[in-house]
């Protein structure tokens, strides 16, 4: 566990989002799966999800997304300094997405690189970059660009009901820079539970399994979940993390004005929000649209609750990630909305 507490002085400038223009609704899901779409609906929350085109890949949404926050936050590719890419669906085993993200950008100069927690992913991203930019004591590169994108339908078994009702395509990115004091991000929480790491993966392509007709023939190659643990290790783990990121910031529950988690399953969100003792805060989902989308679910929820003029100058904003591996990541940011333009 790495816990940290104190104004970093670097906040979110921009955001971002990107979403493939394809549609899928329940109903195309549910004739190859074996279920009906209320089935979907009443499990999972789910009525619709994106697929990427069959040109498409992680980077393409990635380097959208990016584009959009940069624009956002009025600042240019090559003031970046750093850029951070969290993915379970490169493009490539290598090199890291972050560094065709960098390239397209035209960030010469930035350092790129990927980060796998999984759907944790973001939020692990998020707090590494704002550590390195704090870090630099010289200020030469103030800006860091952090992007979650996930292509998870190139990788789910279609006619698997366990996992393919739940998963679309999508990225989002932020901009991360300098914000008044006491702003920002005020602290993090960012925890791994190795013991776990059967719950979520994708046994074969590695070095451990490499690809072969073996494992293309018993699906290794697909996305598996054991969906019940995963549920029960949410239920137990999440509120523990979020109770510890609020006592490890002195933060009353009470004063958390906005809830960003990893829109994992609507249905199972809506079970563990009365856990997690957060009496004032608003959820925000978007999962009925967008299914889970990996790393790019919490800043894709981030940035439609942004464009929707959900958050005002002093808000406290708790971010929560949770994914493979199993881990779990939140943060907890003060809004900066002069630093944030609005809309």
């Amino acid at each position: 566990m790495t816990a940290q507490r104190g104004p970093l002085a670097t906040g979110i400038r921009g955001t971002g989002s990107f979403l493939p223009p394809d549609t899928v609704p329940n109903s195309v899901v549910a004739e190859r799966v074996g279920v009906t779409a209320d089935w979907i609906v009443r499990k999972t929350g789910i009525h619709e999800r994106r697929y990427v085109a069959d040109h498409e890949a992680t980077s393409d949404l990635a380097v959208a997304a990016a584009r959009a926050a940069l624009a956002d936050a009025g600042v240019g590719a090559r003031r970046l300094g750093w850029i951070v890419v969290a993915t379970s669906t490169p493009d490539h085993p290598q090199p890291a997405t972050a560094s065709l993200v960098q390239y397209r950008l035209g960030a010469a100069g930035a350092a790129a690189f990927d980060i796998n927690a999984v759907c944790s992913g973001f939020v692990f991203a998020l707090v590494t970059a704002a550590r390195l930019l704090c870090a630099d004591t010289a200020g030469e590169a103030p800006y860091g660009l952090v992007v979650g994108a996930d292509v998870y339908s190139r990788i789910i078994d279609p006619t698997d009901r366990r996992t393919a009702v739940l998963f679309g395509d999508g990225a989002g990115a932020v901009v991360l820079g300098p914000v008044r004091a006491g702003y920002g991000i005020v602290g993090s929480d960012l925890t791994s539970f190795g013991e776990h790491h059967d719950m979520i993966g994708v046994p074969a392509g590695g070095s451990r399994t490499p690809a072969s007709e073996k494992s293309l023939a018993e699906g290794e190659h697909f996305f598996r979940m054991r969906g019940r643990a995963v549920r029960e290790f949410v239920t137990a783990e999440l509120p523990a993390a979020i109770q510890r990121l609020l006592s490890t910031c002195g933060t009353d529950p009470h004063a958390v004005d906005h809830f960003v988690p990893h829109q994992a399953n609507g249905a199972m969100l809506l079970e563990v929000l009365p856990r997690l003792g957060l009496p004032r805060a608003r959820t925000h989902m978007t999962v009925a649209e967008h299914a889970n989308t990996g790393a790019a679910s919490v800043p894709l929820a981030l940035d439609a609750a942004r464009r929707a003029g959900a958050f005002h100058d002093g808000d406290t904003l708790l971010l929560a990630g949770f994914g493979g591996g199993m881990s779990i990541g939140t943060a907890l940011l003060r809004w900066d909305g002069t630093a944030a333009p609005t809309r």
